[in-house]
């Protein structure tokens, strides 16, 4: 059923779709980062899609590679029970991609995650900052060019500490309900 899928997908997104593959069951579609929105908004909307559920967005570096970075996106449909893969190739200048947090609102932390320890912006996202490192903590750990003994300036305890609790209401359950307000 997941080759079903790719094989849609590509039909209805050549310009978009670099490359594709189905190797040992992994259905695999290698999308430009212009068309990523348009390709997810329509992988969770078309019926016969039905992505609804994002299961993790991470990163990879190719310190070698032209482009250096990919984004990893792992989809899945719970209705039709199939699962597909999109890798969105960053360059390492200004790595950025849009955000899918207005598709999946799963993608949130995920991203933050992402932005945290690979150092890619996702352009659009709501609330982008660390979530694993401090605040004062300067690079990106993940990048295969970070060095390991690289001394990290002090965190400031003096700061006020951030409320979780009413951070969660913020992002999460006022948005949740403002969608259940808007469906029909």
């Amino acid at each position: 059923m997941s080759r079903a899928a790719l094989d849609s997908l590509v039909a209805a997104f050549p310009q978009h779709i670099l490359e594709t593959t189905d190797r040992l069951g992994d259905e695999v579609a290698i999308v430009a980062p212009a068309g990523l929105l348009e390709i997810a908004t329509w992988l969770r909307d078309t019926p016969a899609m039905a992505f609804n559920m994002l299961s993790d967005v991470t990163a990879v570096d190719y310190l070698a590679r032209n482009p250096r970075f990919e984004v990893v996106y792992q989809l899945y449909s719970v209705s039709k029970k199939h699962r597909l893969r999109l890798r969105v190739p960053v360059g390492a200048e200004t790595p950025s991609v849009p955000s899918v947090t207005g598709v999946w609102l799963s993608a949130n932390w995920a991203e933050r995650e992402v932005w945290d320890m690979y150092g890619i912006r996702f352009e659009g996202h709501p609330d982008l900052r660390r979530v694993l490192m401090y605040e004062e903590f300067e690079g990106h750990p993940l990048r295969k060019d970070y060095p390991m003994q690289q001394s990290q300036p002090r965190m400031d305890l003096r700061r006020k500490e951030r409320d979780a609790v009413e951070e969660y209401k913020t992002l999460y359950v006022d948005k949740l309900a403002q969608a259940r307000k808007a469906e029909p």
